[in-house]
């Protein structure tokens, strides 16, 4: 544990969430600190052991804010803020820190009450990220969040004849897996003629296509291979990590049918030592339908234009806690995909784990995050000891 070792393998070794889906009576400052408390818990270590921080979103001085109020002086920060990818960019910031001696155990914190604030009129649902910059050439046109998506997705179904039914297959199978997670905000079942029939949201999006809003919080205790002796848990090793961003302007994106996880999954792979056909189950952003397919394509678990077909063959287990479009969203929800993938691996999943069909639990996950409009991108390639 000296400050001056060097290529120390990380580990992930603690995770939790906060209260999630109807919070009405926290607030975001709340959120952060049940998470990391269950987080540290779930560890078996003491708080006094982090000496590195990790958290962007609340506060005028985000991390600086969320740290003190949670009682740390860390002497490693990242406030990186990308999105929904910046959680997995964060965990490879944080991994490369500790493996390079300059941080021991660094703590991933979220914690966000967008749906309560709605509800209470402390905000209104944003329609776009403002009209400042390079931005403001898009917005007299419309360009809100959900219609860059959309049009991304009808050139998909242009060039590739990707279908509606497929894209509404991703919901299906999302809510099929959040009806096993005591933890989902919505689980009854739905029907791909539940997802058609939904009101228009944004051409060719109806309601179920597009993620939920909740509250909640996750965090994430990633630690030096010296700590795991420690901890009460699992060691989930860290095995690679990529991270990429594409485009601000949708002028600037050269193929709306490519995200930027062709490139972050890549290095990510490459970086671990593994392929694609290696991974036993994938936890991908899916703030909308399109979003699960095209980065399917982009990891490389089938190829371009063959993202519905492969969905509908169910080859792979993909967001098995009900991802964004049915267990939580509160934001940028990148961290809840860290906190997944390590449950998986553990066993710790319950009705919804994933084993090989001989039984075994999985050895291999990866976790890929989206930011923006396809404009940032942060994968993980995490493998159990």
């Amino acid at each position: 544990m000296t400050a001056g070792s060097r290529n120390r393998k990380v580990a992930v070794v603690g995770v939790a969430l906060s209260d999630c889906g109807r919070v009405d009576e926290a607030t975001p400052y709340t959120l952060h600190a049940q998470a990391a408390r269950r987080a540290l818990a779930d560890a078996g270590l003491d708080r006094s052991v982090v000496d590195g921080f990790a958290s962007a979103g609340t506060g005028v001085l985000a991390p600086v804010e969320v740290a003190e109020y949670l009682g740390l002086r860390p002497t490693w920060v990242d406030s990186t803020s990308v999105g929904g990818s910046t959680w997995e960019v964060m965990a490879a910031h944080a991994a490369d820190a500790i493996a390079a001696g300059h941080a021991n155990a660094v703590l991933l914190v979220y914690g966000s009450t967008a749906r309560a604030d709605i509800k209470a009129g402390r905000r209104t649902g944003n329609l776009s990220f403002g009209a400042r910059g390079p931005l403001q050439f898009e917005v007299p046109y419309g360009h809100t969040l959900i219609a860059k998506y959309a049009m991304a997705a009808r050139r998909h179904m242009i060039e590739h004849g990707t279908t509606i039914e497929q894209l509404a297959e991703v919901a299906v199978q999302a809510r099929a897996n959040a009806a096993l997670n005591p933890e989902a905000m919505f689980r009854t079942p739905i029907t791909v003629d539940d997802v058609l029939s939904g009101p228009m949201i944004a051409d060719p999006f109806t309601k179920l296509h597009c993620c939920i809003r909740s509250d909640g919080g996750a965090a994430v205790l990633l630690a030096a291979e010296e700590y795991v002796q420690d901890c009460r848990t699992t060691p989930i090793r860290i095995l690679g990590t990529g991270e990429h961003v594409s485009h601000a302007t949708m002028s600037e994106w050269p193929d709306f049918t490519v995200s930027p996880a062709a490139v972050s999954g890549r290095l990510a792979f490459e970086r671990a030592g593994v392929r694609a056909s290696d991974i036993e189950l994938a936890e991908i952003y899916d703030a909308f339908t399109y979003m699960t397919l095209v980065t399917l394509e982009d990891l490389g678990f089938c190829k371009k234009g063959e993202g519905g077909a492969f969905i509908q063959s169910r080859a792979l287990p993909v967001n098995t806690d009900g991802g964004g479009l049915s267990a939580q969203h509160p934001g940028m929800r990148g961290l809840f995909l860290l906190v997944e993938a390590v449950r998986q691996l553990r066993g710790e999943a319950g009705a919804r784990q994933v084993r090989r069909p001989d039984g075994e639990l999985p050895e291999l996950a990866v976790a890929s995050g989206t930011g923006g409009w396809f404009c940032s991108s942060g994968t993980v390639v995490l493998g159990r000891e």
